[in-house]
């Protein structure tokens, strides 16, 4: 920290001591009682290339991953089966898309899945995701202002994004896919962990000051498209320098205590060879950082349109469903390939069900007359419905009973009806103080109690 400039140790020595204040919790010792209002929370999962929908004269409907029937008594179809105990917390949702996304290729769409913007009209600039607009304004309340996972890591490339999460500026977070990684930044603790933590925050705070400093008066020098350039670069630095002072706050409040039953469930050393195992323990990361409330918000990709060679493109192959996971859906609708399809199909439902299950049967409240599940609201789905089509996504809502949702039923909505009015309904029952969402007209009360 340069010393000609004592202002910025002020600064950040004010936001580690309101950065306390604001994030400790009410505790028991303090002789007062939780709030009524339970913390809110928002996720969204992701896979790639649409599912199966068989002809109706193909003898394998059963494979569908739509029901057949609209409505409250819809029988779920063998591709959604595992998500049947949990009728009453799901709805499913068909017809929905991003109208500015059906000008884009079918395998161009992922990127746009929480964003809901023409990625090509608009040079390949995203804007920010739904659920960064939600971690902004709740990153005050929390150790992490999100968590942002995938399988293939990283950002990937504009088209083949390997992260479901945008900044303010439509540049993409990101994802995190190592579990050990994930839990060592989550939940890791220790005193010698502690100190080398704040030795390495020091040397990063001073570092970013002296890049702002010098980048300042470099800016002035440089022709447009290099300040452009700079810009983002600077965007970049600043994301550094906003989670460094998030860590200073927290550093010396206690983290999050596990119990040895989470430890047990946990499969650290998986890795994307051993899909079941892979899965669950990215999901388990996911309800425990919600149940400690280390962030309350999160998303997960559970696949990219990347290179069909990509982590997450070899899974079918290693469930021993076939081909990689791009040619997998290309058989959607091939008498061979139907079925294979659907147990794919199958497969994600399952580990999104015993994820459900995980956040049902923890309580949020003292009382136990709320469940995790029904503090946060989760979006599952794809931005294609088949392997090219960029309509219909294959969608389910699930939880957020305490926030106002309403489920039990299958819902098929009309193209007049963008996704981002759900998407928009799902940041207004969250708290989250927003006028609008990607070209939303409504909430969409069909979801609604």
């Amino acid at each position: 920290m340069s010393s000609s400039r004592p202002w910025q140790l002020n600064r950040r020595t004010f936001l580690r001591g309101a950065g306390a204040a604001l994030a400790l919790p009410t505790l028991e010792c303090m002789g007062a009682r939780a709030p009524k209002d339970e913390p809110r929370r928002l996720a969204a999962i992701y896979f790639p290339f649409g599912v199966s929908m068989p002809p109706g004269d193909s003898g394998k409907t059963e494979w569908s991953w739509f029901p057949q029937t609209e409505g409250a008594d819809y029988l779920f179809t063998q591709a959604l089966k595992p998500l049947e105990a949990l009728r009453k917390d799901i709805s499913i949702l068909g017809g929905l898309s991003h109208p500015e996304v059906r000008k884009i290729g079918g395998h161009d769409s992922g990127d746009t899945f929480l964003t809901g913007c023409d990625l090509i009209g608009r040079d390949l600039l995203n804007v920010q995701s739904m659920d960064q607009i939600a971690a902004e304004q709740l990153s005050d309340q929390t150790r992490f202002s999100s968590l942002v996972m995938s399988t293939d890591g990283g950002v990937g490339e504009p088209t083949r994004s390997s992260t479901l999460s945008y900044n303010q500026h439509g540049r993409p977070i990101p994802a995190l896919n190592q579990p050990r990684q994930i839990f060592e930044r989550f939940f890791g603790a220790g005193d010698d962990a502690t100190q080398r933590g704040r030795r390495r925050l020091r040397s990063a705070a001073h570092m970013l000051d002296l890049v702002l400093e010098d980048a300042s008066e470099v800016r002035r020098k440089l022709g447009k498209n290099d300040r452009e350039k700079l810009d983002e670069y600077l965007d970049s630095v600043r994301d550094v320098e906003k989670r460094v002072e998030r860590s200073q706050a927290w550093m010396d409040l206690p983290g999050p205590e596990l119990t040895d039953a989470d430890r047990e469930r946990l499969k650290l050393d998986s890795d994307s060879k051993v899909p079941e195992d892979y899965v669950a323990t990215m999901y388990e990361l996911i309800y425990l950082a919600f149940r400690t409330d280390s962030t309350r918000v999160a998303t997960y990709q559970i696949g990219s349109m990347g290179d069909a060679t990509s982590l997450s493109g070899k899974f079918p192959q290693l469930l021993g469903l076939g081909p990689n996971l791009h040619s997998l859906c290309h058989g959607w609708n091939k008498p061979e390939g139907i079925e294979p399809l659907g147990r794919w199909d199958q497969f994600l439902s399952r580990k999104f069900a015993e994820f459900l299950t995980r956040m049902k049967e923890t309580p949020a409240n003292a009382e136990g007359t709320l469940s995790l599940l029904d503090q946060t609201s989760i979006l599952y789905g794809s931005s294609n419905s088949t392997t090219h089509t960029n309509l219909n996504y294959p969608l389910v809502l699930a939880g957020g009973k305490g926030l106002g949702f309403q489920h039990g039923s299958y819902h098929r909505f009309d193209q007049s009806t963008p996704l981002a009015n759900l998407q928009f309904t799902m940041l207004k029952q969250a708290g989250i103080s927003v006028e609008s969402f990607a070209g939303s007209n409504g909430l969409m009360q069909e979801v609604l109690g």
